[in-house]
């Protein structure tokens, strides 16, 4: 089958999050099963556009409105990431250092996917399946198939993958022009609360929606930000996959990027080896069990309690346990987080900002991984943990419940508790305390996390069999 992936972001070309890490790979994984799978995202000034050749694949002139523009789409010349890589060049729009945020992000992908729909619409052929990724890319069901000009394109199945169902990428009736002429009979299928909500309209239109978790998938039925009833009325054609880790990259046996590599008969060696250095690095007491944070420091990770919840922690645990910080987001919890430094001295460090090479460090050398999600879709890193036997602590919702067993449980391997509260985390690292002094117990968790096939080969076949169900 050929598939092509509209994707916002991809790694390691543009990442923001977890969609990057899923579009990165999924492809990759389809082309080793032997189908044909590409992806296309808009071309931003990173380091691997100026690091890397292309091509130029095609030109072409379209618009959004009344503003016209010239784009060009251009391939990654030598497949280096194991699929075609098409970038989508618009001058002025797409052309910059960063994924999001900027005022006119409803501009920027509506000519994102219009220009991408043109571009296949050139193609001599059709793909057997489009592929798209969130709110980003969800007009595209839509157009293709009541967009007049695309009426060529009508019988290409599309999938809608829902990384993130919070954010919806709402736009006002004012911008519906922003659309190429459409049968103006179709337009309830953009309206969603009196604005046009490109995801409640991808959700209607996809052939086929996947989630990336299966808890996540019945969470959205009552918690999806304002779509609970569409989830309900169009669970029928909704479908859970949950995402996996690229084993290549995110092998502790073979990562180029820490200092001592391991598997799971020398987990010990490894991480002691591991533990010692980053705690050298950021000035803590390696006898400590280190539990650390990974990710966006914004609400929706619950990052807003960490200040709360490591000084309840540090006092209530006297200075036995260390935490350590890696994270980007939200000033004032930025701001918070660095006036923790230095009040506890071998005990708390931060590193605001990202750091690929260092998080993987990090999941090496660290004894747990703290994620007190409020919204978890799936979360890649407790797996990314698990991998390197590093013991999740994680919130019981989405795909943490389907990925993290509790230790009290029958062979449970990792620490769940219900609620985004200081109070919940302050136990979850007494529990922690106490499992890091059970050395023969912590060796078993670590031996059987790193066992745990998280693998794309799992769900790679999951996701061909939603394509297949819905091949003409």
């Amino acid at each position: 089958m050929e598939i092509l992936h509209v994707s916002a972001e991809c790694y390691p070309v543009a990442k923001a999050g977890g969609l990057g890490d899923v579009v990165g790979a999924l492809p990759k994984y389809q082309n080793k099963m032997g189908h044909q799978s590409k992806v296309v995202m808009p071309m931003y000034r990173t380091k691997f556009l100026y690091q890397n050749q292309f091509d130029v694949d095609f030109k072409g002139r379209t618009h959004i409105g009344d503003y016209w523009f010239d784009f060009t789409i251009i391939r990654e010349k030598t497949r280096k990431l194991g699929f075609d890589l098409y970038l989508v060049d618009i001058n002025g729009l797409l052309d910059r250092e960063r994924i999001y945020g900027y005022h006119d992000d409803t501009e920027r992908f509506m000519a994102f996917q219009v220009a991408v729909i043109n571009w296949i619409n050139h193609w001599e052929h059709k793909p057997d399946v489009i592929h798209c990724h969130d709110h980003h890319t969800a007009m595209i069901p839509f157009m293709i198939q009541h967009c007049y000009e695309y009426n060529r394109l009508a019988n290409v199945p599309t999938v809608l993958t829902i990384h993130n169902a919070q954010y919806q990428g709402w736009m006002g009736w004012d911008k519906s022009n922003y659309i190429p002429a459409w049968d103006p009979w179709k337009g309830g299928l953009l309206e969603w609360k009196n604005t046009i909500n490109p995801l409640a309209c991808g959700i209607r239109c996809a052939w086929k929606v996947t989630t990336v978790s299966w808890s996540y998938l019945d969470e959205l039925k009552y918690m999806s930000n304002g779509l609970e009833a569409l989830f309900e009325y169009e669970k029928g054609k909704c479908v859970g996959i949950l995402n996996g880790i690229d084993a290549e990259v995110w092998d502790p046996a073979t990562d180029p990027m820490i200092s001592t590599g391991y598997n799971p008969d020398t987990v010990e060696e490894g991480k002691a080896a591991s533990k010692k250095s980053l705690c050298a690095e950021f000035e803590l007491d390696e006898q400590n069990p280190l539990i650390v944070f990974i990710g966006r420091l914004v609400g929706e990770k619950a990052a807003d309690i960490l200040p709360d919840a490591i000084l309840s922690a540090l006092y209530s645990m006297q200075g036995k346990v260390n935490f350590l910080i890696l994270g980007s987001g939200e000033p004032h919890i930025e701001w918070q987080l660095n006036q923790l430094k230095g009040h506890f001295p071998g005990n708390y460090n931060v590193f605001i900002g990202y750091d690929e090479a260092l998080s993987h460090r990090i999941y090496a050398g660290a004894d747990f991984l703290l994620m007190p999600s409020r919204v978890e879709p799936c979360g890649l890193n407790q797996m990314y943990a698990m991998k390197y036997g590093t013991v999740p602590m994680v919130r019981n919702t989405g795909g943490l419940r389907d990925t993290v067993t509790d230790m009290g449980d029958w062979q449970g391997w990792g620490i769940r508790f219900n609620h985004a509260s200081v109070g919940d985390v302050t136990y979850s690292v007494n529990r922690a305390v106490e499992a890091f002094a059970d050395k023969e117990h912590l060796h078993w968790m670590r031996q059987h996390m790193m066992s745990i096939d998280h693998s794309w080969e799992n769900s790679v076949q999951q996701y061909i069999n939603v394509y297949q169900s819905i091949k003409p």
